[in-house]
């Protein structure tokens, strides 16, 4: 019975044992030195990619800055199947899209930042237009920026490359997309591959 229980103890204990599989590391996922201080900007329209964005900062260890439109969208706005609705007619004219003001779009100390992360849901296969007011209001000349969004099913697409056409200047590495459920494990998962 001894001898069980000792077995017993080492395997929950001893080299990580079972215990260890599941515990949380709470460290900071390391990115490249040269990348510099971070910052994750987000748009959300249901929570889904603010969770995420939360995610990714306390992985890093970076400061937030929201993405918030003057004039909120409501849930009679996104609803996407109704052509009549807020997002339906932006996404017909473009110049809409590029006009959605912001309560704030230049981060409060935007030049000591060397890396960037850009969040936001697909809207008909591209980025929701919120996060194009926040691009094309900063100067991005020598930051890493990733990209990330959420979706039920549509990919990242060109959304990523859209962004960085419209910024023109930073650069700009392959975004991920993940589910409207995805885990903290799966942005530590990602987050620890970035090179």
């Amino acid at each position: 019975m001894k001898k069980l229980l000792t077995a017993l103890l080492v395997l929950c204990t001893g080299a990580g044992g079972v215990f260890g599989l599941f515990a949380s590391s709470n460290e900071p996922v390391k990115l490249p030195e040269d990348w510099g201080d971070v910052l994750v900007v987000y748009y959300s329209a249901t929570g889904s990619t603010e969770k995420i964005a939360g995610y990714i900062a306390d992985a890093t260890g970076g400061d937030v800055f929201e993405l918030v439109p003057a004039e909120p969208y409501t849930s009679a706005d996104l609803n996407w199947r109704n052509g009549d609705s807020r997002v339906s007619i932006e996404h017909e004219n473009t110049e809409l899209q590029n006009s959605v003001a912001l309560v704030s779009s230049v981060p409060e100390n935007w030049e000591n930042y060397g890396t960037v992360f850009i969040g936001y849901p697909i809207w008909w296969g591209i980025a929701a237009w919120p996060v194009n007011g926040f691009v094309t209001a900063n100067d991005f000349t020598g930051k890493n920026v990733v990209p990330f969004c959420t979706s039920l099913s549509s990919g990242l697409g060109d959304s990523g490359s859209l962004l960085a056409e419209m910024a023109g200047e930073g650069i700009w590495f392959d975004g991920r997309r993940f589910r409207s459920g995805a885990s903290e494990q799966d942005v530590l998962d990602w987050l620890s591959g970035l090179k």
